[in-house]
């Protein structure tokens, strides 16, 4: 009862202050405060004013909302956790086999980049007797390194 009350004044005051507005000839101005001022009644009218108050003076509508509160930092948490790890756990599983994809060479046998410690592990190869044929194609690359003193 007393909400409505209050309302109503607030409503009364406003549209006071509308008619001051629109006597000094600013009618843009009056509209909108008129508008303003109608609000607090259109509520009370529709109910709106009753229900809130009803929710105001119960501890379950406020543990209601202290569980929403709670929802909502765990959703953005999650948001913001999601964001710095680059997507879902389904997008960094893709992400991680097409870089493993890409990273094979067409005639290679094993990718080219995997974990470090398998390669620390894995005995180094010894050198055949007889080179290969693709010294050749170095050749110009050591003289030109050569020059250079490196």
């Amino acid at each position: 009862m007393i909400a409505e009350t209050v309302c109503s004044a607030v409503s009364a005051a406003g549209l006071g202050i509308a008619a001051v507005t629109a006597y000094r000839r600013r009618f843009l101005t009056a509209t909108r405060i008129a508008a303003y001022a109608l609000v607090p009644v259109g509520l009370v009218m529709t109910g709106v004013v009753e229900w809130l108050a009803d929710t105001a003076f119960s501890p379950v509508a406020w543990a209601g909302f202290g569980v929403l509160g709670v929802s909502w930092v765990l959703f953005m948490t999650t948001r913001a956790v999601e964001r710095r790890r680059g997507g879902t756990r389904k997008e960094r599983k893709e992400a991680r086999a097409a870089a493993r994809r890409d990273a094979v060479a067409p005639a290679a046998s094993e990718p080219s980049l995997g974990p470090g410690s398998r390669q620390a592990t894995r005995p180094a190869p010894s050198r055949p007797a007889a080179a290969p044929r693709g010294d050749e194609d170095f050749s110009d690359i050591e003289a030109i390194l050569k020059k250079h003193g490196i």
